[in-house]
This record gives structure tokens, sequence and C-alpha cells, in this order.
């Protein structure tokens, strides 16, 4: 398949959205290879994500937006287009755990998720050898209250440089000022070991083991001001026992947290993820 535009929006619902919607595309002489919708009923809000080819679209690609956006201020939509052949680049920031990191250059490696990865961060040089092996930039930080500030400039600074569209905290165990959040809206992605909201703060799995709990899990959501309180992208769960030590919860979870990072972040970079207040509509 070629080349495809994406359109991702969200509007008061209201008769004749799609019909519009389509009717654009086939006026243009588009094709509609994937298309899905949702309504809110409760704040009476649409949302869709509508892909169609490029190929034989009689408007050219940087002209798309212009014309359609008639159809948007029609609707008072909030919308975004992007093309399946942009490749997201991609910032991995880590401390010293090496699971998620590990998990998601593999599935960089093998195509599994199409992104550019040109830099890793780090607040610590433990993993700085895992960089070095897949040839990728690695810089390290360290953290302290008295240096804060000033390290998260250096690392916006780098950002910058690299262009990054966005960032994934791989279990990167600091946390971010406002000033850094409000640089990346909802493209910082966190991953947080335990099934949010319950067990938030640290050692969810000695707080799971002592309630005696059954499954524990993992969320990945997008990082707001709101410590742990983001839209959340993905959520799953691995059964455990009563048999399970703490260490062998911890090895679950580790398996959960792998699980629900990579995709989260395989549905941000295909666009498949709409946030609406403080939620998302994943159109998976």
């Amino acid at each position: 398949m070629s080349g495809t535009a994406i359109l991702l929006l969200s509007c008061p619902d209201q008769k004749g959205i799609v019909a519009e919607i389509a009717s654009f595309i086939y006026q243009y002489d588009g094709n509609i290879v994937h298309s899905d919708q949702h309504t809110d009923v409760e704040t009476n809000t649409f949302f869709m994500r509508i892909e169609w080819e490029l190929e034989g679209f009689r408007i050219p690609r940087e002209k798309i937006a212009q014309a359609f956006s008639f159809i948007a201020d029609k609707f008072s939509m909030d919308w975004r287009l992007v093309f399946s052949d942009e490749v997201p680049r991609v910032a991995i920031m880590v401390s010293k755990f090496d699971h998620c990191l590990y998990d998601l250059l593999l599935k960089w490696q093998s195509k599994e998720i199409k992104m550019e990865i040109p830099l890793i961060i780090s607040n610590h040089e433990d993993l700085r050898p895992v960089a070095d092996y897949y040839h990728i930039p690695y810089y390290c930080f360290p953290v302290t209250p008295e240096t804060k500030t000033e390290v998260e400039r250096e690392e916006l600074k780098i950002l910058r440089e690299y262009t990054i569209d966005t960032v994934v905290l791989a279990r990167y165990m600091q946390v971010l000022s406002t000033d850094f959040i409000r640089e990346y809206p909802n493209r910082i992605i966190n991953i947080h070991h335990s099934f949010l909201p319950a067990f938030v703060g640290a050692k969810p799995y000695h707080q799971a083991y002592a309630r005696g709990v059954k499954i524990i899990g993992a969320t990945s959501h997008y990082v707001t001001e709101e410590l742990d309180n983001g839209p959340i992208i993905v959520q799953d769960v691995i059964a455990v026992s009563h048999r399970d030590s703490i260490h062998d919860m911890i090895n679950k979870g580790k398996e959960v947290e792998k699980r629900v990072l990579s995709r989260a972040v395989k549905l941000h970079t295909e666009n498949k993820v709409l946030v609406f207040h403080n939620k998302t509509v994943v159109f998976d």
C-alpha cells in the first residue's frame, strides 16, 4: 500500500459528519482503507480516525489540511492530519532498570514499532553499554534536587536539537517538572508499575503482596502535571497467587510492564490515540 493520510478528530456529535468527510475523500478520488469512530454519549462528543491512500488523491499532501479546514470549521472540530510515511523520532529516558528498554529496542530493530530512536537519556551510567550495542547516542545527566532544574534545561535543549517528537519514560525514576511536561503535551509516555489508580507511589508490588491480590498489572499513560494521573493508553494484568513471593511478583510485573509500554508506544506512533480531557480514545 502506498503512503496514506490519517485524519484524527473530535467534535460535538451531530448528523452528517461521516457523510461530509467521506464525500470529501471521494470527491478527490481518495480510497479509504481504514475508518473507525466512537460517540461519547455523556459528553455528546464524536471521535473519528480515518485513513486513505495518497496515491491517486487529487490534492497534494501539503494542501490537504487547507482544503479540509472548511469542513473542520463547519463542525467545530479539534483535528490533526498526519501521514503514514512520517516516522516519529522517539527519545527514551531510563534509569537502571533495563527490561523496558531492551523490549523497545528489539521491537524497533525488528520494525515491529515504526520509529526512530536518535538518543537515550539517563540519570545513571548503568545502561550505556546497551545504547553502545545498538549504536545509539547515550546522554547521562546525574540528577540531584539542587541540579534538577539545570539538568532538565540541558535535556530539553538536546531533545530540541534532535527534533524529538515523543519521549518515552522506560522506567525513568525521576519526576519531571511542569516546565518539562509542558514542552511535550500528550507526547511523554510513562509506564507505571501497577494497575492505576490502585497501589500508587513506591513499592506497589510490596503493597499488592501485603494485600494478597490475585492479579497485578501495569499502566502506560501520558504524563501530566498531576503525578501518575495522566490519560491512560494501555493497561494489562497478570495472574498471581499465594505461592508467589515478592520476587516472583516483581518478575511477573516486569513482563507485563514491557508488554504494556510497547503496546502504548506502538499505538501512539501509529496515530491511533485521541486524548479527550483526561481520557483517551484508542482506535486499536
